[in-house]
């Protein structure tokens, strides 16, 4: 057997190995049978993002932390952030009895 046809068979063995599930095209590989997505029997995947927030929660949090803080900056930068929310009103009175 020349020295030649060795590398020549390992390459077909290879590509024999490799199976007919790709075929080269171009070669680039390109796939021959239809993708098995609707697997029917596997669980749901678990949501990639977590729930959001209720915002009331959020906001209570926000007054807690600038009550605790007890500074008017802290009080004023809750008021600019949410002057609309419920809270904003106890943070007005909390921020006239630090202004007395």
């Amino acid at each position: 057997m020349p020295r030649r046809s060795l590398p020549a068979g390992l390459f077909g063995a290879l590509i024999a190995l490799a199976g007919l599930d790709h075929q080269a095209f171009g070669g680039l590989p390109v796939m021959v049978e239809k993708a098995k997505a609707d697997d029917n029997g596997k669980a749901a995947r678990a949501p990639s993002m977590p729930m959001a927030r209720d915002p009331a929660v959020a906001v209570a949090e926000e007054y807690e932390a600038a009550r605790r803080k007890g500074t008017r900056e802290a009080l004023e930068l809750f008021i600019a952030r949410h002057g609309d929310a419920p809270l904003a009103e106890q943070a007005r009175a909390e921020l006239k009895r630090l202004s007395r």
